[in-house]
């Protein structure tokens, strides 16, 4: 089976902060992708930006590392990376100051070509480019400006932010970037929705039990210190890539796949979450920090020696959250995410009731009620687990197996990553798989009360060991309800 490359128009693509470690990994890979899948027409261009003093070439140099060192050796085509490295320029600009925005003016010229202008910089900056891009009328036209997380790290600093890129680029122009919507199995999730019979009858409270997503991570700090310990967890993946998994998982069909409409039907999740007060936070919630263990990789640190000095911030989130609607009355969900977990896996589960009459003696084996497993990485799949008949003579014995579609195994074709296919929605000008500024504030109306509860009511992080899943506390947040974590890794 092959998968079908729709080519775009030509488009300019500008990285604001293309020396810059998202650049690096992700963005240049993703484009020199994306041309190894013949999706660029000419003359696409794509113009790195930031304050270092480069000259075109050591910018293609600096692709070209990039490149080799972040693409798997096999999908490297010497050919096409020559023809993409001469795709790129570089122009250097200050975005505080604005020097340099009249020379990327200049250089990006009179072209009728979608623009795209991504900020892979600090949000701080993000105002500061908005700014100076509209100073120099670069934000009309058939102009997309990209920001990444975090937008904000709270309800009001998020406002700011909005407001500030909003003052300059209309909402349509806008696309607030959560590469989790780009992975492959997270669209499959909405597929298995609403292209099929089977599942959307049963998707409700009187049917399924409760909703259980995890999005566990083996690493540690690694580069990301001076950004982690001031946000921590809760602030870094539930307010974000969780919540927007939760929206997916819970909302009502929308009338279309038309942005809009997709979004209207998560803000309403969003809207609906129940919300954490003071007195419910101990029990509602556990933080959690890594202390000193073991890893894949051997003997690892806690988290206040790699920091390098004592800190309260979160490594470990689990919370029970329940959404207040018709559909899902009394269905919890359970939130779970941390680093230096047992293993590397984000998935959603999806438990179903047990069957309401037991047919079958007891010799027939302990009964299961049924699951569906959505695995988003790594080894994407879904699995539905079934009881069945274990084959053989000798009476009835019944068994727990999984029905598994790996889609590795069922399409032989590359899996993007995720970063290929946003870019090319945001050339296409598709804000399905972005965020919108009310989604955005939404979610932070949740999560700031947690973080004031937290606050209150001292609430401090418990220690976990490093390898392990967590503090005790989080498997009592589930086994105090009758349920268990599930983990088929």
């Amino acid at each position: 089976m092959s998968s079908q490359i729709i080519p775009v128009d030509p488009f300019d693509f500008v990285i604001f902060g293309g020396t810059g470690d998202l650049a690096e990994r992700k963005l240049l890979p993703a484009l020199y992708q994306r041309q190894m899948a013949g999706q660029f027409q000419e003359p696409t261009r794509i113009i790195g930006a930031s304050r270092s003093p480069l000259s075109d070439d050591a910018y293609r140099d600096f692709a070209r590392t990039a490149i080799t060192s972040f693409v798997k050796k096999e999908e490297i085509d010497n050919g096409q990376l020559e023809s993409f490295l001469a795709r790129l320029s570089y122009q250097q600009v200050d975005a505080r100051s604005g020097e340099g925005f009249d020379n990327l003016k200049q250089a990006l010229g009179t072209s009728e070509a979608v623009r795209v202008f991504y900020l892979a910089v600090a949000p701080s900056l993000f105002g500061d480019i908005a700014k100076n891009l509209a100073a120099h009328e670069l934000n009309r036209g058939n102009v997309r400006i990209v920001v990444e997380k975090p937008i904000g790290r709270d309800l009001e600093t998020a406002k700011q932010l909005n407001d500030a890129i909003g003052s300059v680029f209309s909402e349509h122009q806008i696309f607030r970037i959560d590469h989790y919507l780009g992975k492959e199995t997270v669209q499959n999730l909405m597929a298995l929705r609403f292209a099929n019979a089977l599942y959307e009858p049963l998707w409700n409270s009187a049917h399924i039990d409760h909703v259980q997503i995890t999005v566990a991570e083996t690493v540690g700090l690694e580069d990301r210190v001076s950004y982690y310990d001031k946000a921590g967890a809760l602030r870094d993946m539930v307010q974000n890539h969780m919540l927007q998994l939760l929206c997916l998982t819970a909302m009502e069909p929308p009338s279309s796949m038309d942005a809009d409409a997709v979004r209207d039907e998560k803000l309403k999740i969003l809207r609906s979450l129940r919300r954490i007060s003071e007195r419910d936070a101990a029990k509602l919630t556990v933080r959690g920090q890594y202390r000193a263990g073991a890893s894949a990789s051997g003997v690892v640190k806690g988290y206040a020696e790699e920091l390098g000095a004592p800190s309260d911030t979160e490594t470990f989130v689990a919370i029970k959250a329940e959404v207040g609607n018709w559909r899902w009355a009394g269905v919890p969900f359970y939130l779970r995410t941390g680093k230096r977990l047992a293993e590397r896996v984000s998935e959603i589960c999806i438990q179903f009731k047990p069957v309401p009459h037991l047919l079958f003696p007891e010799s027939a084996g302990v009964m299961q009620a049924n699951q569906l497993v959505i695995r988003l990485q790594p080894d994407e799949g879904v699995k539905q687990w079934i009881m069945i008949k274990d084959p053989g003579p000798g009476g009835m014995r019944l068994r727990h197996v999984p029905l598994d579609m790996s889609f590795a195994d069922a399409f032989e074709v590359r899996n993007p990553d995720a970063y290929e296919r946003l870019i090319m929605d945001v050339v296409r000008g598709n804000q399905t798989l972005f965020m919108r500024r009310d989604e955005i504030e939404a979610a932070w109306e949740w999560i700031d009360p947690i973080h004031a509860a937290w606050a209150t009511n001292q609430q401090s992080a418990q220690g976990y060991t490093a390898g392990t899943w967590g503090p005790s506390s989080s498997i009592a947040l589930i086994e105090r309800d009758g349920r268990t974590w599930h983990e088929s890794v």
